[in-house]
């Protein structure tokens, strides 16, 4: 069955366009210019209140689809009923062996494996907080993500193993759970699968941690105890989602159930008129530890949808065989990786007649691979915008649209959104200002940093997302320029005062600014301008040192070397200045 859109054309976008928050009544007086330009089927207001938890919405999932795949992984699939099965035995494994109370933290430190969705919705289940960490993190980023969520039990990848047990000294952690790729799959690939990865690919140094136990003992355990029943509240904290800004402290923001349920509902109600139940496959490559890939994953599990989990998505040939298996009719991704797929040879001799939406996020998507894709595939790619703090989306493209039209699209169903000057105070279409957000997916804050809160939330109520951006009369938005310092890497957020602190940790390195600088692989890249204190480091010294304690895609691209930096009169660096220096 083919996908059709509606038969009223849309309007095109014209050139031109912890202490945690308190929910204010909704203002009836903002304007919702955008409503006329809404494709036919997608309503002003989405039912977020359809659910009281992500539990429940699972829970019917599970009784509508009970026999459809749910997610499959290296050719092993999952049904929404044995999903759920291992679900709840995980959940039992975190409230009767690991003895977590209600709200406990529990990190997961997976790539996207079946291991993955089966800890989350048991973490949930057992009415705990699922904390996201990137699996390449460094010990220092991981120590500080356990330390600051205070993080109870971790759920980790074996090959990341050695790196939790340099991370662990000091934390909150009681229980770890180690997991290998293979665990969950069909014999004999199960054991294929963990030997070539122990000892041919030799992706898992030695470790030891006491009291750790397998994935597989915590499911064993969880099957011997009752089943875990717990009443999950619209307002408890379903995730600790880390993110950034200019201070360069990543923080937690606090995403309760309500949050994710209504930014889910307003997701589904703006793809409901495209989307045929039940049979969806979805592509996802993007980790589900970032919150684009988690909350697009729990729209098509509403649905009966089935996930097409992919371990490592920088595998592109693996990539393009997995779509070559599957009747792929969804696929979510960041500009960077619709460009390597434009780039392997094999992608373009696809079959792509099911492929009805591929999705952009994270990351703005270029003109050049959007209109590329389109030649290639035969479908746009649409673009949507969000950040953490919105659990995550606000703004899509009509997925109806023609062609790429360079905008973020109009703000979703529930969603109010309006650009301000500094002083706060609403601007006319048409001028540039702060693009600042308000529904009920925006964040209850940020996890034990109420002054961070304050400076993004306004007194009635808006997110200020920092972005500079524009509306036009019929409500398309564009954005213009970032009004935070945060440089994105293939749709990862960077801080520059991270990246500062490292470089400086260097003996030789007098000062240091950090700035993004546009890369035709991922969309920016970092760059250091160094005042150096002893004249004979070099560029090669300072990268090495930075892969020691930071992620890969953190590490700088690009080194240039200064006399000087350019500063106010305070001594602050001046980084507006400085980005024109480091570009030129």
């Amino acid at each position: 069955m083919s996908h059709t859109a509606p038969k009223t054309p849309i309007k095109q976008p014209t050139d031109a366009m912890n202490g945690a928050a308190s929910a204010p009544k909704k203002d009836t007086t903002v304007n919702r210019l955008w409503l006329p330009s809404y494709p036919a089927g997608v309503p002003a207001e989405a039912d977020t209140d359809a659910f009281r938890s992500i539990n429940e919405l699972f829970e019917r999932s599970v009784a509508d689809f009970p026999e459809r795949p749910a997610c499959v992984s290296m050719g092993t699939s999952l049904t929404y009923t044995e999903l759920d099965q291992l679900a709840t035995r995980f959940a039992s494994y975190l409230r009767y062996t690991a003895g977590l109370a209600h709200g406990a933290r529990v990190a997961l430190i997976m790539p996207n494996l079946l291991q993955y969705p089966i800890a989350l919705f048991g973490v949930l289940r057992a009415g705990c907080t699922v904390v996201n960490c990137n699996p390449l993190y460094t010990a220092r980023e991981l120590h500080y993500q356990l330390m600051d969520s205070g993080a109870e039990v971790v759920v980790a990848f074996e090959s990341r193993a050695l790196v939790l047990q340099q991370a662990l000294e000091g934390t909150e952690v009681r229980h770890v759970v180690i997991t290998q790729a293979g665990d969950l799959l069909n014999f004999p690939r199960s054991i294929v699968t963990n030997f070539i990865i122990r000892h041919v690919k030799r992706m898992v140094p030695a470790w030891h941690i006491e009291g750790a136990i397998t994935f597989q003992a915590a499911l064993q355990n969880g099957a011997a105890a009752p089943p875990t029943t717990v009443d999950v509240a619209p307002e408890d904290l379903a995730f600790l989602q880390y993110t950034g800004g200019t201070t360069g402290v990543p923080k937690g923001a606090m995403l309760t159930h309500a949050n994710l349920v209504a930014n889910l509902q307003q997701a589904h109600a703006w793809l409901k008129p495209f989307m045929w139940p039940q049979q969806e496959t979805v592509l996802t490559a993007l980790p589900i530890y970032h919150i684009f890939a988690l909350t697009v994953s729990l729209v098509f599990f509403k649905i009966g949808g089935n996930s097409v989990l992919v371990a490592d998505p920088r595998d592109i040939p693996g990539l393009v065989a997995e779509m070559r298996r599957h009747r792929i009719t969804v696929l979510m991704g960041v500009n960077t990786l619709f460009n390597a797929l434009l780039n392997n040879a094999q992608f373009a001799k696809l079959d792509f007649s099911a492929m009805w939406l591929s999705i952009g996020g994270g990351m703005a998507v270029q003109r050049a691979v959007a209109e590329r894709w389109h030649k290639v595939t035969g479908r746009p790619l649409i673009e949507a915008y969000g950040l953490t703090e919105a659990s995550p989306a606000l703004t899509a493209n009509p997925l109806d649209l023609p062609t790429y039209s360079g905008s973020i699209g109009l703000p979703l169903p529930s969603t109010e959104i309006v650009v301000r000057d500094d002083l706060g105070r609403d601007l006319p279409p048409g001028e540039v200002g702060e693009l600042c957000a308000r529904g009920p997916q925006i964040m209850k804050g940020y996890w034990h940093r109420p002054d961070e809160t304050a400076k993004v939330m306004t007194p009635d109520g808006y997110l200020r997302t920092g972005d500079m951006a524009s509306m036009d009369r019929s409500g398309w938005l564009r954005i213009v320029d970032r009004k935070k310092d945060m440089i994105i890497v293939s749709g990862f957020n960077i801080y520059p005062n991270e990246v500062e602190e490292v470089v400086a940790m260097h003996e030789g390195v007098l000062e240091v600014g950090a700035v993004g600088v546009a890369d035709a692989a991922c969309g920016e890249a970092v760059k250091i301008v160094v005042v150096r204190k002893d004249l004979s480091v070099t560029e090669e010294q300072l990268i090495t040192h930075c892969r020691r304690f930071l992620t890969g895609y953190k590490v700088p691209r690009h080194v240039q070397f200064a006399e000087s930096l350019p500063k106010s009169p305070i001594g602050k660096i001046l980084r507006k200045e400085l980005r024109q220096f480091a570009q030129a």
